[in-house]
């Protein structure tokens, strides 16, 4: 399910349960409703709007965390990249065809990120893309230096290749989300019975149902920014590749 999708049912779960609270307000009993049973039931809703606010912070927070995390590793691996490149043009015309084995490589996974389609970008992590992964870091590993500074760029070109390298393993790993689904379903429930209980205390006019609509898209919006910003190889919030695209063209010069 997409994360708008998402984010629309919980609108719909936590505004259904606050039009419920309105219709429920007229239906109950008088006792129910009395100063005792509002002071208790205000103090329960507040017990858990405080934790539904907790735990929709902590998860705006993670998902900030996981998007800095992937655009900080990515701006590193551009300058990585561009690094390896000049460290193999030092190295001598020997390393002449891996470089353009890097550029090849690299200028294909760029095009699979900017493609922003999931089923795309999953060819990352299929056999061949690592075999070709593989084979540049052997011909990097099997190159013969001839002297002490070729010896030096060898190991220099082995060191940022795995580098270079292993951000792909990340990227791949933080490409399907961190959000436990149960950690959602939970903080909508929560959110319903707070918006469920404002119902049943509100006067039922047309402010009160547009402000409740306007919070429960709020809420909602929230969510999706989670959700959103917890992939940021795809959807509308998302890294900015312009420093692999730069590093690219930079490659084979």
């Amino acid at each position: 399910m997409g994360h708008f999708a998402i984010a629309l049912l919980a609108f719909g779960c936590v505004f259904a349960s606050a039009l419920i609270g309105l219709y429920l307000s007229d239906m109950l009993p008088e006792h129910h409703l009395s100063g005792g049973s509002i002071d208790v039931l205000k103090l329960a809703t507040g017990v858990i709007a405080t934790m539904a606010a907790l735990v929709l912070g902590l998860l705006i927070s993670s998902a900030k965390g996981s998007f800095d995390t992937v655009n900080h590793e990515l701006v590193q691996n551009a300058a990585r990249v561009i690094q390896l490149d000049r460290t193999l043009a030092q190295y001598g015309p020997e390393s002449n065809e891996i470089r353009e084995l890097l550029k090849r490589d690299y200028l294909a996974v760029v095009h699979l990120l900017a493609s922003g389609d999931p089923t795309t970008e999953a060819s990352l992590g299929r056999s061949d893309a690592v075999s070709r992964m593989d084979e540049l870091q052997r011909r990097i590993a099997g190159l013969s230096p001839r002297n002490a500074l070729q010896t030096q760029l060898q190991a220099n070109a082995v060191r940022l290749a795995n580098e270079v390298f292993g951000t792909r393993w990340l990227v791949l790993l933080q490409k399907e989300g961190s959000v436990p689904t149960p950690l959602l379903v939970v903080l909508v429930a929560w959110l319903s019975v707070v918006f469920g209980t404002f119902g049943l205390f509100a006067p039922r006019n047309a402010t009160i149902f547009s402000a409740l609509m306007l919070c429960a898209i709020s809420a909602s919006g929230a969510i999706y920014l989670i959700l959103e910003m917890d992939r940021p190889l795809d959807g509308t919030i998302e890294i900015s590749l312009a420093p692999l695209l730069d590093a690219a063209a930079r490659l084979g010069r």
